[in-house]
């Protein structure tokens, strides 16, 4: 596609394998992940660290809960996706305003490049098969074993009655 095309289009967000391949990217919710697109619709080039959107309006934008949204922003700032800059007031009608770490920001000493902190993040180790438990390392098999007490496993057959030709169950 050439230029001229590109620029009839508006902006476009480039998604850099680096980041798509990442583990932090790979284990954001999908929630998270519409709320990173919608801050990236109102980050204008020059606002960042100034990017606005509350809960409230980015439940209402991506028609999710609140409570969603919230997890949502949380699961962003934990993987360093998003930076908290400054906290909104709802009294005051104000939105918090977001730093996008896949943005450079306008300072005053210039322009800064982004930080990226979503490169430095790391799964936690899982305690899954460490043996902390002890059930860990038994192996459940694939049939179930035959029982040596218990009823019998056989279904209970009527029996017949030879006065009468009707069979009753006991």
């Amino acid at each position: 596609m050439g230029k001229s095309n590109r620029k009839s289009e508006g902006q476009y967000l480039p998604l850099p394998y680096s980041q798509l391949r990442s583990p932090a990217w790979r284990s954001l919710s999908g929630a998270a992940v519409r709320v990173w697109l919608e801050l990236h619709t109102r980050f204008n080039g020059a606002n960042n660290g100034a990017v606005r959107l509350s809960y409230a309006e980015a439940a209402d934008a991506l028609g999710i809960g609140k409570a969603t949204a919230q997890r949502a922003f949380q699961n962003l700032q934990d993987k360093g996706f998003l930076v908290l800059e400054k906290e909104g007031n709802w009294y005051h009608r104000q939105a918090h305003e977001w730093r996008l770490t896949t943005k450079p920001t306008n300072g005053p000493k210039g322009r800064a490049s982004p930080t990226n902190e979503w490169r430095q993040w790391k799964p936690e180790k899982s305690e899954c098969g460490s043996g902390a438990e002890p059930s860990a390392n038994r192996v459940v098999p694939f049939q179930n074993p035959k029982r040596a007490i218990g009823s019998n496993p056989k279904p209970v057959k009527p029996k017949v009655h030879s006065g009468n030709g009707s069979s009753s169950e006991h």
